[in-house]
């Protein structure tokens, strides 16, 4: 039984089946984050990672299996498939690292400087131009996470920081996506970032058995200082369903930029801040205030006008 959606794609553009998966991928993307800050206070970021990732393995070999074969998670071009995984491995470790101690507005607004990334990273690696519209959605995009991340409060710490870092790292993902990996299969995208989650899992709860950080660190940061705490059947309940979303959620989000345009999707995807600050009053509480409501604002204005000077550019491009 064949089915399109794991398939390798043609490189054909649907904008209107890729704006339904980018929908679908926030949304589900947004609860499993907020599902791994909820899993934070009982887990650690190596245990988390390894359990669900493995259970992203096990879901994927089955969906291979069902859908074309064992073929479909092998990657047409290896070196390119393991760098973006490389990138989301660090991507998430900056994402997740603070979760304990951010907001899920936060994390989320940090992430979401990405597109501010791409634009800095059009010069040297694209060797496009980097004009005044680029200039002013990055300067748009930094004041945006500044108001979020209000690193003037006394209570500021770098762990805010971390998700701006991931932030990058996103980027560098998705211009490896669009790049590199147009034709891949969206089950060989996500088995080679799972296998890179398990392996980088391991490798951390290894090295903290085998070298333990310090008590004092492990109390100030137990979320990523402890390798492997006493596993509960709630992180284990936690992390088979922010399996199932990731990689719902994942599978989605790929196939939408592999069928379209990112300088049409990326307006949308910034939806993600919305159902990042839902599902953060809903589990936490938590309601972003009005200054980081504002900063949310030209976090989305910056990724919009990005998106719109990147569809004209392209335009300008196929007419001459």
């Amino acid at each position: 039984m064949k089915i399109s959606l794991f398939s390798q794609t043609n490189g054909e553009d649907r904008p209107l089946f890729a704006i339904v998966l980018l929908l679908t991928g926030v949304l589900t993307l947004s609860l499993q984050d907020s599902l791994v800050k909820l899993a934070s206070s009982d887990a650690s970021f190596w245990q988390f990672q390894a359990l669900r990732s493995s259970f992203n393995i096990a879901i994927l070999l089955v969906l291979a299996g069902i859908s074309g074969g064992l073929s479909l998670l092998l990657p047409i071009n290896a070196k390119a498939v393991f760098l973006r995984a490389a990138f989301l491995t660090v991507c998430m470790f900056c994402f997740f690292a603070g979760a304990p101690h951010l907001s899920t507005a936060q994390m989320g607004a940090g992430l979401y400087t990405y597109p501010v990334f791409v634009s800095l990273l059009a010069g040297p690696v694209l060797g496009e131009t980097i004009g005044v519209w680029r200039i002013s959605s990055i300067i748009l995009g930094l004041l945006g996470a500044a108001l979020i991340l209000q690193p003037w409060q006394n209570d500021f710490s770098p762990i805010q920081v971390l998700p701006v870092l991931a932030g990058f790292f996103f980027a560098c993902n998705v211009m490896t996506l669009r790049k590199a990996c147009r034709r891949e299969s969206t089950l060989a995208l996500a088995f080679a970032v799972a296998l890179m989650f398990v392996a980088s899992a391991l490798t951390g709860i290894t090295l903290l058995s085998l070298f333990p950080a310090s008590e004092a660190t492990q109390q100030a940061m137990p979320f990523i200082a402890i390798g492997w705490p006493e596993l509960s059947l709630l992180v284990l309940g936690l992390a088979a369903l922010a399996s199932l979303l990731n990689l719902t959620g994942n599978i989605s989000l790929t196939r939408a930029y592999q069928t379209a345009d990112s300088s049409l999707l990326a307006p949308l995807d910034f939806s993600y801040l919305l159902f990042a600050a839902f599902w953060g009053q809903v589990l936490f509480g938590a309601w972003p205030d009005s200054v980081a409501w504002l900063g949310i604002a030209l976090v989305i204005s910056a990724g919009v006008l990005t998106a719109w000077r990147e569809q004209l550019a392209s335009k300008n491009k196929n007419s001459n």
